[in-house]
C-alpha cells in the first residue's frame, strides 16, 4: 500500500475571512503558463497557474507536540479478509518478499505487517531500509538477505539472479559490499543523531527495536507478528506509545 504524509493546518486558519488570509499570506499571483518552445498554448490549456503559498514554518522546527500528521493516498488499499488480490502494489522499498517469491499466493494481512516494520524503520532512520534508487527487483532480493540472512530454500532455488549477487558458499561476490542489520543502525540511526547533535539510542533500546523489526521482516509471512502483538512488544511498551502519550497531550 502506497501512501502519503501531510501536515495538518492550524484551526486558527478556518476563522479567517478572505481579506485577513491574503494579509497574513499575502494574496495569489498568478503566472503566466507558457511553452518552453514558444509555441501557442493548446485547447484546454489555461493561460494562468497560481504557485502555492507558503503558509507556516518548516518542519524542522515544528515539535511533534505540535504536529498534526495526516495520511493519504489509499486508492490501492484492500483488506484480505473481504478481497483477494495475489499483485502487490506497494513501493518496492516496502514491499514484501512473498509478492516476488509466492506470487500465486494471496497477499495477506501479514504483507501489512512486512511494511509496517520497513516505515518504522524509516521513520527511525529517514532513509529507506533497503535501497531502491536505480534498483532491480533483484537488487532489492540481494538486500534482503545481506540484512536479514538467507531466503526460505524454496526460494532461494527458484532465483535464477543470486550467482550476481552471492557465491556457491552463499557469500557476498567479490567486490559487492553488503550491509547487514547492525551495519545500517550504526551508520543511518545512530551516525545521522550524532551528526545532529542528539543523543545516540542506547543499547537496551536497540536490541529490542531490531528485535521487533525482525520479527516483522520475517520472510514467510505466517511467521510475522499480528498488528496486536507488534503493539505488545517491548519496544512499543516502552519506547513508542510512551512517547505517542506524552507528545499527544
Amino acid at each position: 500500500m502506497s501512501k502519503d504524509w501531510f501536515m495538518a493546518l492550524p484551526s486558527s486558519l478556518d476563522g479567517l475571512t478572505e481579506g485577513e488570509l491574503y494579509s497574513k499570506y499575502g494574496a495569489p499571483e498568478p503566472e503566466a503558463v507558457v511553452r518552453s518552445d514558444g509555441e501557442p498554448l493548446g485547447p484546454g490549456v489555461p493561460s494562468q497557474a497560481v504557485p502555492p503559498v507558503w503558509l507556516g514554518d518548516s518542519p524542522e522546527i515544528i515539535g511533534l507536540s505540535e504536529a498534526s500528521l495526516l495520511l493519504s493516498d489509499f486508492g490501492v488499499a484492500f483488506r484480505p479478509a473481504a478481497e483477494v488480490r495475489f499483485q502487490s502494489y506497494t513501493p518496492l522499498e516496502i514491499r514484501p518478499p512473498e509478492a516476488r517469491f509466492e506470487p500465486e499466493n494471496a497477499l495477506s494481512f501479514a504483507s501489512d505487517i512486512w511494511s509496517a516494520g520497513c516505515t518504522i524503520w524509516a521513520m527511525l532512520a529517514h532513509r529507506s531500509l533497503f535501497d531502491v534508487l536505480l534498483a532491480t527487483d533483484d537488487d532489492v532480493a540481494a538486500q534482503w538477505v545481506d540484512v536479514l540472512g538467507p531466503l526460505p530454500a524454496e526460494w532461494w532455488e527458484k532465483w535464477e539472479a543470486r550467482s550476481k549477487y552471492f557465491d556457491n558458499a552463499n557469500q557476498p561476490v567479490e567486490g559487492r559490499w553488503a550491509w547487514s542489520f547492525d551495519q545500517k543502525f550504526e551508520e543511518w540511526v545512530q551516525g545521522l543523531r550524532r551528526k545532529k547533535g542528539m543523543t545516540t539510542v542506547e543499547d537496551r533500546e536497540k536490541a529490542v527495536f531490531l528485535a521487533m523489526l525482525r520479527r516483522m521482516l520475517a520472510f514467510r509471512p505466517e511467521d510475522r507478528p499480528s498488528a496486536k502483538e507488534v503493539l505488545e512488544t517491548e519496544w512499543m511498551r516502552e519506547w513508542a506509545l510512551p512517547e505517542y502519550e506524552r507528545t499527544a497531550r
